[in-house]
């Protein structure tokens, strides 16, 4: 299959689908960081939207949208970038691809009215990961991700700053790019089961 993991800079999904033998790229503004420049588009996505895949898995920038942020809305007046990442993640409806997932942690009610409900939610410790990271995912064309190694019981006995690294991570100029990698196992997991 030809897949675009389009907003991936970290390569952790493109590296998966290469490994089943797919024909995969990555495509970021960033420069990658998966080690594989030659598997990477340096462009912003929107100039790919022609561009025909047989899957593409769509990572979005899940600020303006996410739960975990909506208080910033109304206390920094931030209601027209809620509507360009609106604009933005519904891209997923202008792929030139038969199959879409798009991911993103679980979105605000002022979200959801804009991109709709997700399909499914997944987490890390479904995947063999002792950690917990709610993950949505608005599916076209694909079926929901079966999980692959639960390890929730080993992950409960984890102090709660160890199963919860993503959300411990200091504030800083990486914090962003560090929760937005997807675990391995995840990745795993679609390009067996969507690849």
């Amino acid at each position: 299959m030809k897949v675009l993991v389009a907003c991936e800079e970290s390569q952790a999904v493109t590296i998966a689908f290469r490994e089943r033998g797919h024909e995969a790229y990555s495509c970021d503004i960033l420069d990658c960081s998966g080690g594989h420049p030659e598997w990477h588009i340096k462009a912003d996505i929107r100039t790919l939207l022609k561009d025909y895949f047989d899957l593409v898995i769509f990572h979005p920038v899940c600020t303006r949208l996410t739960n975990s942020g909506v208080m910033w809305l109304e206390k920094r007046n931030l209601w027209d970038d809620l509507d360009r990442a609106i604009e933005f993640f519904n891209l997923r409806h202008q792929f030139n691809s038969p199959k879409v997932a798009t991911e993103n942690p679980i979105p605000h009610k002022y979200a959801i009215s804009g991109i709709g409900k997700y399909n499914q939610i997944i987490q890390p410790y479904q995947f063999g990961h002792p950690e917990r990271k709610a993950t949505c995912l608005w599916l076209k064309r694909l079926p929901l991700l079966k999980e692959t190694n639960n390890v929730y019981e080993q992950m409960k006995k984890l102090p709660k700053n160890q199963a919860q690294r993503i959300h411990y991570i200091p504030p800083g100029p990486e914090r962003a790019r560090l929760r937005s990698k997807t675990f391995p196992g995840i990745a795993k997991a679609m390009a067996e089961q969507w690849g």
